[in-house]
């Protein structure tokens, strides 16, 4: 494997994620997850699947320094640093750690409410694995700041944060305006002062959201870029193609969200009808979805899967991971079974299974054209913090990816939409130690993805266990 060398200096300046992390750095209540703290540690006769997408190789050893992957390769051409902390890792798995594109701070119940989660939310992910995550929305960015800050400062136990600041959205029906703290724009200049005004604040993306005018969706694209500051949404009022056209950096949700398609479309208007309107949508010969996909590839456009929290809405999907009823508040757990038990009923009717079956072959003919896709969660309902990271993998694979294809979508692929693939995103020498530890084979049994041991950040090793047990019942609380 080529290595590729990391530059110097791991620290960013001003708002930027921090890169260098050490135990001694880690207060108290962090400390207290860390499992291993040696500053040389080698994992043994590990199989890896390193990010890339390339075949699973088996008995690799993976050595790292100081927060740092130093050297990989077969167990048997290893020299192991004197000193070093060697785990001996035989029938585990070691995986890039996990970057997380949608992943809030914040839990959705049906009730409807939003609980801004700064104690859950950052322990869950790092404990199932997610060592970076971009926050795309938020109900409170000043609390998402702070939590960045504490991450830092090694307060807090979590991931590396990108946060977007509040969703953007034109004047208009969406109820989720006041629950989830929007800022509804009236003007193109309005736009532009509020884009500036995150920037200072420590925004590095943006997030749009389902009604929005191309007018005011412009102004924010080209004063973000302006500004440094990339632009992602969840539209509706906009096309995917147009959303392109109009320069967003990125993408939410997929297919599912994609307005374009409905013959009753109305420029800056959201469809009622546009799920509908794709169940009998030919997704490989349709020129419109070709001149659509082609657009967004060709502008560098990428697209970030969230197939966890759509299946909550899919009638007859399989039961939630158990550990969701264990990680829920009694409330959140209440309000879940009721959702739950309104999906079921409604399964006569729901145009969702085909929906959601297309959303996955979108995903791919996306993959195929040559389009970046990353994953995230949008923690809620039945896929919590983490957790619906985790699920992820497993309905990628679903999707007809293969696990080291999955794997690269939730790691590399991230990491190059972030900006920050020569720092980490694969198992490769000279990057950041960011692994993740898991029992099993997870080429042979993507569930496995659930088996999460060890989770190193800056190569310091955390405890998955004990980070789950300092959540249990308080998703929805805190």
């Amino acid at each position: 494997m080529r290595s590729l060398l990391v530059t110097t200096g791991l620290i960013w300046a001003g708002t930027s994620p921090c890169w260098a992390q050490e135990v001694a750095s880690l207060a108290a209540e962090a400390r207290q997850y860390v499992a291993v703290d040696a500053p040389i540690v080698a994992l043994t006769h590990v199989r890896l699947i390193d990010g890339t997408g390339g075949a699973v190789r088996t008995d690799q050893t993976v050595i790292l320094d100081h927060g740092k992957i130093v050297w990989l390769g077969d167990a048997n051409r290893a020299t192991i640093p004197a000193g070093a902390k060697a785990l001996d890792l035989e029938g585990h798995t070691v995986i890039p750690g996990l970057i997380g594109l949608h992943n809030h701070t914040f839990y959705y119940t049906n009730a409807p409410r939003a609980a801004q989660s700064n104690y859950t939310a950052p322990r869950l992910y790092l404990g199932a694995g997610v060592t970076t995550i971009r926050t795309t929305g938020s109900t409170s960015p000043y609390a998402e700041l702070n939590l960045k800050a504490g991450i830092e400062r090694g307060s807090i136990p979590g991931p590396r944060m990108f946060v977007t600041g509040p969703y953007l959205i034109s004047p208009g029906p969406d109820v989720r305006i006041d629950l989830l703290g929007m800022h509804p724009l009236t003007s193109a200049e309005q736009a532009k002062r509020v884009v500036d005004y995150w920037a200072e604040e420590g925004a590095t993306w943006l997030k749009v959201y389902t009604q929005l005018t191309r007018e005011t969706a412009s102004a924010i694209v080209t004063e973000a870029h302006k500004r440094g500051l990339k632009v992602t949404g969840h539209i509706c009022s906009l096309g995917f193609k147009e959303a392109a056209e109009l320069g967003f950096d990125a993408v939410e949700h997929g297919l599912i969200n994609d307005s374009e398609f409905d013959p009753d479309k109305k420029p800056d208007l959201c469809p009622r009808t546009y799920r509908e309107s794709l169940v009998g949508l030919d997704l490989v010969n349709d020129p419109r979805v070709r001149a659509t996909i082609s657009t967004m590839v060709n502008r560098g456009v990428a697209m970030t899967s969230t197939l966890a929290v759509y299946e909550c809405a899919i009638p007859g999907r399989p039961a939630p991971d158990p550990r969701v009823w264990d990680v829920l508040s009694a409330d959140a757990r209440a309000e879940e079974e009721v959702r739950r038990a309104q999906v079921a009923a409604s399964a006569s009717g729901s145009t969702l299974p085909a929906v959601y079956k297309k959303a996955m072959e979108f995903e791919r003919e996306f993959v195929k054209a040559g389009g970046v896709l990353a994953a995230g969660v949008d923690p809620a309902w039945s896929a919590p913090a983490g957790i619906g990271d985790q699920r992820n993998l497993e309905l990628l694979v679903e999707a007809g990816f293969t696990v080291p294809e999955a794997v690269q979508i939730m790691t590399l692929n991230g990491a190059r939409v972030l900006g920050i693939a020569d720092r980490t995103g694969s198992v490769t020498a000279g990057k950041l130690a960011d692994l993740v530890v898991l029992k099993g084979d997870l080429a042979l049994h993507p569930s496995d993805i659930r088996n999460v041991v060890l989770v190193f950040r800056d190569g310091v090793g955390y405890d998955s266990a004990k980070l789950f047990a300092s959540v249990r019942g308080l998703v929805g609380l805190r």
